[in-house]
């Protein structure tokens, strides 16, 4: 089985730190990173998701909403979305959990 592929959206922050601590050196999981120069970047971002299966948002709220779109405008909708910010925590079509 080839490994799961991951983007950290906010990896420099506290959040992003520690899931990328969690998932280092698995085997079963690909670490997809953005220059850290870029990292604030659109089309950085929009690229790191267009090469993985899921996407963790570790962001403020108005930049997990723009990390959602950038994601939806990908072909097939772009990877599977963790959202550790509360801007999706009640929204409708979003489970929280």
């Amino acid at each position: 089985m080839d490994p799961i592929r991951v983007f950290i959206d906010g990896e420099a922050g506290t959040t992003g730190l520690q899931i990328r601590e969690r998932i280092a050196g698995r085997r079963d999981i690909v670490l997809v990173q953005v220059d850290p120069a870029r990292r604030k970047d659109p089309a950085a971002r929009s690229e790191a998701m267009a090469q993985t299966d899921v996407a963790v948002l570790c962001l403020p709220n108005e930049a997990a909403a723009e990390a959602v779109a950038l994601a939806d405008a990908l072909p097939g909708g772009g990877p599977r979305i963790l959202d550790a910010s509360t801007q999706h925590r009640v929204a409708e079509g979003w489970v929280y959990g």
